[in-house]
């Protein structure tokens, strides 16, 4: 079974289901998933399942209603239709990168709605990183680029947007062991998803 659909399972399980799910990347680059880890096996905490109370807790972090009540969201359609990419996979790539804020600055230097480097923005054509149509634009670009590149495995396709598409392919085309980038890949993978729920 391919990592993407062990991921797409994994993050699909219904919400009633209360289980801590682990992650872990062997060297040959085999991955094993468990609500078990073993201590001092390597295991990155891939999905938390908090009780119903803790959700309550914290609205802030509840979906919203409808793609049409998120920020940008005609702009991220737009954008969307014209790359021929899922609507809501650059909504979930945009809430990762930086939670609809366009004056988002990392330290690495990444701007905007979808954090791009200088350095790529100028490969993408992109004129003023800062504008927020321009950003979306140029990151949907490079989401494309790298679904030919990945052959639409989206797993690798997210892990090359975090850690570099050369991370993955020195990999042999695996997700890299970095913590980050695993934990990136199953954000966006697990907001995407919901996303995806709203509908039907």
């Amino acid at each position: 079974m391919r990592v993407s659909m062990l991921i797409w399972l994994v993050l699909s399980l219904p919400t009633w289901v209360h289980a801590d799910v682990y992650l872990r990347t062997a060297s040959d680059g085999s991955i094993t998933l468990t609500n078990i880890p073993a201590k001092g096996q390597g295991y990155t905490l891939l999905r938390r399942e908090p009780a119903a109370i803790t959700l309550k807790a914290a609205p802030a972090l509840a979906p919203l209603p409808s793609l049409q009540g998120r920020p940008f969201a005609a702009l991220i359609a737009q954008v969307a239709q014209e790359q021929k990419l899922p609507e809501n996979l650059l909504h979930g790539i945009i809430r990762a990168e930086s939670n609809y804020n366009p004056s988002a600055l990392s330290p690495k230097g990444a701007i905007g709605l979808m954090q791009l480097m200088p350095g790529t923005a100028l490969e993408l054509g992109v004129a003023d990183a800062w504008d927020p149509l321009s950003n979306i634009r140029g990151g949907a670009r490079y989401v494309k680029r790298l679904m030919k590149m990945f052959d639409n495995d989206l797993s690798l396709v997210l892990a090359a947007y975090n850690a570099g598409p050369g991370a993955v392919k020195t990999r042999g085309n695996r997700i890299p062991p970095f913590p980050e980038t695993q934990n990136y890949v199953a954000k966006v993978t697990e907001h995407y998803q919901q996303l995806q729920a709203l509908m039907y």
